[in-house]
């Protein structure tokens, strides 16, 4: 196996340059370059690597998605504290901690089927009852208790 050294050396600058083409930024693509060799050292690759850019692009690219997604989450959270009134204002503090929540809840939710995330969203957000649920996304009635169920265990699962 290469060293992960190796690895950093002959690869890190291409690797760097990569990511600013995608993103646009050469400081994030820095971050998520370290991101990735970050990864790379919790999870060494077992064996040999025969396509170590193959390899490492597929790391960058999950980096880059949950980039996004927590881009936009942020970007959903500040346009509603926007849409408050002063009096309603949450210090930096706050807002930092409450974006970290927004963050776990969100990964916790992704590892939810499609349809059984949007049945436990429209429930506990939209506060839809399980009838109308079951109508809107075209499924039975104990699907959604059972989708329901499946996003609280989640919920547990991710507390333990």
């Amino acid at each position: 196996m290469r060293k992960i050294s190796d690895l950093y050396a002959g690869h890190h600058s291409w690797l760097k340059g990569w990511l600013r083409k995608r993103m646009g930024d050469s400081d994030t693509a820095a971050d998520l370059a370290q991101d990735t060799f970050v990864r790379v050292l919790s999870k060494p690759p077992q064996g040999d690597l025969q396509e170590p850019r193959a390899y490492l692009t597929v790391i960058a690219k999950g980096l880059v998605s949950n980039w996004y997604r927590r881009r936009a989450i942020e970007n959903a959270y500040l346009e509603e504290l926007a849409s408050r009134p002063e009096a309603y204002s949450v210090s930096p503090e706050d807002r930092a901690l409450m974006l970290e929540a927004l963050f776990e809840i969100d990964a916790m939710l992704d590892k939810l089927p499609a349809k059984a995330r949007e049945a436990f969203l429209l429930s506990q957000l939209d506060e839809l009852p399980y009838s109308e649920i079951a109508q809107r996304l075209n499924i039975s009635l104990s699907t959604v208790k059972r989708y329901i169920v499946l996003g609280f265990a989640q919920c547990l699962a991710s507390m333990a």
